[in-house]
């Protein structure tokens, strides 16, 4: 019974992906062939047809297990705990100074090779 269950879900999955993918094909054809019409028309009208392709993917097996990875990460992006403006300005200097520092030290390199091999070639 399971096996009967796990194909029908399959089958309806790969319909719903027939028909998101035929709606983003609709929304780039659509965009085109009405180029007469202003822009701001035909942005609104591809967002409309891109919401309703991801509301459709959304159902599909893909769709849900990306959903819920998304949900996921908004909630872990809620229990990060970020800088205050002092750690933050402080991180920068250091950055900052050890970016000049390895600049200096490859740029002090890149001379000595250079007259390395101007003494070498003559």
């Amino acid at each position: 019974m399971a096996q009967q269950s796990s194909k029908s879900f399959n089958i309806q999955s790969k319909i719903l992906w027939v028909l998101g993918l035929a709606l983003i094909f609709l929304a780039v054809w659509g965009n085109s062939f009405y180029s007469y019409i202003g822009l701001l028309y035909r942005v609104i009208g591809v967002l409309i047809i891109l919401s309703a392709s991801l509301l459709v993917l959304r159902f599909t097996e893909f769709g849900s297990q990306a959903f819920s990875l998304i949900t996921q990460s908004f909630v872990e992006v809620r229990k990060v705990v970020w800088p205050n403006r002092s750690e933050t300005t402080q991180t920068t200097f250091i950055v900052a100074a050890a970016v000049i520092a390895a600049s200096l030290i490859l740029w002090g390199l890149d001379s000595l090779f250079s007259l390395t091999m101007k003494a070498i070639l003559g």
